[in-house]
């Protein structure tokens, strides 16, 4: 999957992926409450794009198996809109911020 945000262009990978929201794994962080779209490409060459909005972040420290220390980062978003063809978001979520 693509991130775009107003500082440019970068590759993700989405896990827990539903019609409201997602966890999203990435080398930078997006502040929170920070807005971007995200862009699933399917292997036939079909896109959908969603506007998101940040609601946490983790970072994650583990071991390998090797012992080496591993690392991980990534934020939950919130899906707030679907791009239509027309290219104009359709929203699903009222403009309200939901704190919870």
């Amino acid at each position: 999957m693509y991130l775009t945000t107003t500082e440019g262009m970068t590759r993700g990978v989405g896990r827990n992926i539903s019609a409201s929201g997602l966890f999203v794994e990435t080398r930078e962080p997006i502040p929170l409450g920070g807005r971007l779209k995200i862009t699933f490409s399917g292997e036939d060459g079909t896109e959908m794009t969603c506007l998101c909005e940040v609601r946490y972040q983790v970072a994650l420290s583990y071991g390998q198996k090797d012992g080496r220390e591993g690392f991980s980062r990534g934020m939950g978003l919130r899906i707030v809109a679907y791009e239509t063809q027309e290219d104009h978001p359709l929203l699903l979520v009222s403009r309200e911020r939901v704190m919870h």
